[in-house]
């Protein structure tokens, strides 16, 4: 059978269509950058869990103590290894039982969640996700 480029469009086209609603969540959902609220920092102080320095974003682990002393375990997403690293981020920047300060863009849905602006160590060093 032979097909000529009109019906070989026509088919890619109605695939494509076909397809691009199966993908899109996945597609858009990615890069939730909506779900942080960039126009407001909140500053806490915790101690580190955990540092999760993978791709594609890393997600540092905290503890923080509430304001009726119960500790809210809060989750911050940062860039990627990558982009981290070449700011002076290593792997071992954080240790859990770090003390530490943070600035961050909490989450529009009020959960503990939030995009990392600064880390300020105990010894006051800064780290930052991206270059000053």
């Amino acid at each position: 059978m032979r097909v000529n480029r009109s019906t070989f469009g026509r088919l890619f086209f109605g695939l494509a269509l076909f397809c691009f609603p199966l993908f899109a969540h996945d597609l858009f959902a990615h890069h939730g950058g909506t779900a942080f609220d960039i126009s407001r920092t909140l500053t806490l102080k915790g101690t580190i869990v955990k540092l999760d320095f993978v791709n594609p974003h890393t997600r540092i682990l905290v503890d923080v103590v509430g304001d009726k002393g119960n500790v809210v375990h809060w989750t911050l997403e940062t860039h990627s290894p990558v982009s981290l690293i070449r700011v002076g981020w290593t792997r071992n920047s954080l240790k859990p039982g770090d003390p530490v300060t943070m600035i961050i863009s909490p989450a529009k849905n009020g959960l503990p969640v939030g995009a990392l602006v600064k880390m300020i160590l105990a010894n006051g060093q800064e780290l930052t996700p991206v270059a000053k």
